[in-house]
């Protein structure tokens, strides 16, 4: 239902070795070169289509919400950002999972998909690791990612690629950590083109888009609702997304059906993702999935 991760092209190169006479491509190299190579291989992605555009004309907002535009438009919460020490500077950057849950929240967890079209191994090599220099592996992996969004009648692609590098004294661990950073890096340079929510504000040095407080992009509240309710935290909303998107068919319309009327949200309202935020929605939505169980 939201998210779709599907290695559509998956290939292991052998590793590349060090000469010891020529000086060794940096990552950076190695990246490019065979990204370009496999892009020359891959058939390009079909342009953004405007389904059924000629019967009702060009969607609003290019198919997006009022509330999704103004989800995408809005800065970026400071409170999502991370930092990290990278040379002698620290470097501003947003986790993987935080851009996931945004995902989510702005597309729908039904309304995105990512696949992966490129991973490959570039580097692999001994290396002494930790204060004690025991000797373990270095890894370097490339990868190439697809996110495809629905937008009211548009379907919408972007790719981005990234490397990932795992540092271990087991080898098969090495490259799990380097194959799940190149994807992650992936997902988020894709996304990043949708604007502050995943990262772009970022790439301003002096921050503007970034802001203290987290403007609130949502339907509003029903009057009945009580206004004492627990806020959940993102990653409490990931997982009742993931249970949700695990639902049989027949099974999730009937979720979209109750959650709807128990909560008045309008049909004008496409996508549910965002509304799960209270402890109230959590406690409707495992009392509905422990029927689904049951069932």
């Amino acid at each position: 239902m939201a998210i779709t991760s599907t290695a559509t092209a998956t290939t292991h190169s052998a590793p590349v070795r060090r000469s010891a006479s020529n000086r060794p491509a940096s990552t950076l190299q190695l990246l490019r070169e065979s990204l370009n190579q496999e892009a020359a291989a891959q058939p390009s992605p079909s342009p953004a289509i405007a389904h059924n555009e000629g019967a009702h004309g060009p969607a609003p907002f290019g198919g997006f919400s009022e509330r999704q535009v103004a989800a995408l438009s809005a800065p970026l919460d400071r409170a999502n950002v991370r930092q990290r020490e990278q040379g002698r500077s620290r470097v501003s950057y947003l986790e993987g999972w935080q851009v996931i849950a945004e995902a989510n929240r702005i597309f729908g967890f039904d309304g995105w998909e990512r696949s992966t079209l490129i991973s490959r191994c570039v580097a692999e090599h001994e290396r002494p690791i930790g204060r004690d220099r025991k000797s373990g592996w270095g890894v370097t992996y490339i990868a190439r990612v697809r996110i495809t969004i629905t937008a009211g009648n548009r379907t919408l692609i972007r790719e981005g690629s990234g490397a990932g590098h795992g540092i271990d004294a087991d080898l098969g661990l090495a490259h799990e950590s380097a194959l799940k950073e190149a994807e992650t890096d992936a997902t988020k340079r894709a996304l990043m083109t949708f604007g502050n929510p995943f990262g772009l504000a970022l790439y301003d040095k002096q921050q503007r888009q970034v802001s203290d407080g987290k403007p609130v992009v949502t339907a509003k509240p029903s009057p009945a609702a009580p206004q004492n309710e627990t806020a959940l935290e993102p990653t409490t909303i990931t997982a009742l997304q993931e249970r949700i998107k695990a639902l049989a068919p027949a099974r999730l319309e009937a979720f979209s059906k109750g959650f709807r009327a128990a909560f008045q949200v309008p049909e004008a309202q496409h996508s549910l993702a965002g509304l799960i935020t209270t402890s109230r929605h959590q406690r409707w939505i495992e009392g509905f999935l422990a029927e689904s169980s049951a069932a």
